[in-house]
């Protein structure tokens, strides 16, 4: 049976406001077929996110012009919870919308310095005019619509603390409002989503997000040089070997893993929605939300 993909991709990204290499940095795992089409991992580690967007657009291009399928893990979320774009006031209210809202906004300058915690502090004005749904900074970021400690307020009427795919995850994360400490991810999203809007737009028609531009079903990918999806490498045995950084390991872990299903013709249905998926959800997974591949 022939795979669906020719290669696989895994991105770790990072929300620093320095440029760094190793622990707690970007990491860009790659495994491709070698001369003899036998499947070799190769890592990368830029230090900052500009180098690791041209960098990816580069990987990625390279495998179109060789006319390569490959299959693109980001490991932030693609997504928010259910309403987040209606509360945006977006003309657009759905995943596109809020892309579109983050990539036109989102300042992320070569050296690594960015906008994400004003960027939150202004989505919050827009939502509530109020230090929530986001909330987390350090002191010298914190503003009136944006507190460095969780606020205590009324959830009533706000888009939902979680995804429905994260709240599917034992345990469950932090949600994509926490935007500082340890274990959150929620600007690893608001720095990585105009990143793949970048790419996304780069490859033009011969790019899709799943489940956003595909259901959520298993993809028709004929057409494609490359599918975008959400990854997380708790849903991965990962083992480091000797010397490595945990970082490279996750994204190897998860390029090995798609590969082995891919292998086995067991990939496509790791696309498809849970038996029995209510169809309200299958509308919110598509529509605004994503769902991470493999839960």
């Amino acid at each position: 049976m022939a795979r669906l993909f020719n290669a696989y991709v895994m991105v770790g990204w990072s929300a620093g406001a320095k440029p760094a290499t190793g622990k707690d940095s970007v990491w860009i795992g790659v495994l491709k077929p070698d001369a003899r089409f036998r499947l070799q991992f190769e890592a990368h580690n830029p230090a900052t996110r500009q180098e690791a967007a041209e960098l990816l657009a580069k990987i990625v291009g390279d495998f179109g012009r060789l006319r390569q399928r490959v299959l693109v893990g980001f490991d932030f979320a693609l997504g928010y919870p259910q309403g987040t774009a209606a509360a945006l006031k977006l003309k657009s209210p759905d995943w596109r919308g809020v892309w579109d809202f983050l990539g036109n906004r989102v300042s992320d300058k070569p050296n690594n310095i960015n906008s994400r915690f004003n960027d939150a502090a202004q989505m919050n004005r827009i939502m509530t005019d109020q230090p929530w749904p986001f909330w987390g900074a350090p002191p010298r970021d914190a503003q009136r619509t944006l507190t460095a400690t969780r606020p205590a307020y009324d959830p009533a009427g706000l888009p939902p603390l979680l995804r429905r795919t994260e709240a599917a995850l034992k345990p469950q994360p932090k949600p994509l409002w926490a935007l500082h400490g340890a274990g959150t991810t929620g600007g690893q999203a608001i720095l990585g989503i105009p990143r793949a809007r970048a790419l996304l737009d780069s490859l033009g028609d011969k790019a899709k997000v799943w489940p956003f531009q595909t259901g959520w079903a298993t993809p028709d990918v004929d057409d494609l040089s490359a599918l975008i999806v959400e990854v997380n490498p708790a849903l991965v045995e990962v083992k480091a070997e000797a010397a490595e950084v945990a970082d490279r390991a996750r994204v190897r872990a998860l390029a090995e893993h798609f590969a082995r299903l891919d292998d086995a013709g067991k990939l496509g249905p790791v696309f498809a929605a849970p038996k029995g998926t209510a169809s309200a959800d299958i509308e919110a997974v598509e529509r605004e939300e994503g769902w991470i591949l493999g839960l």
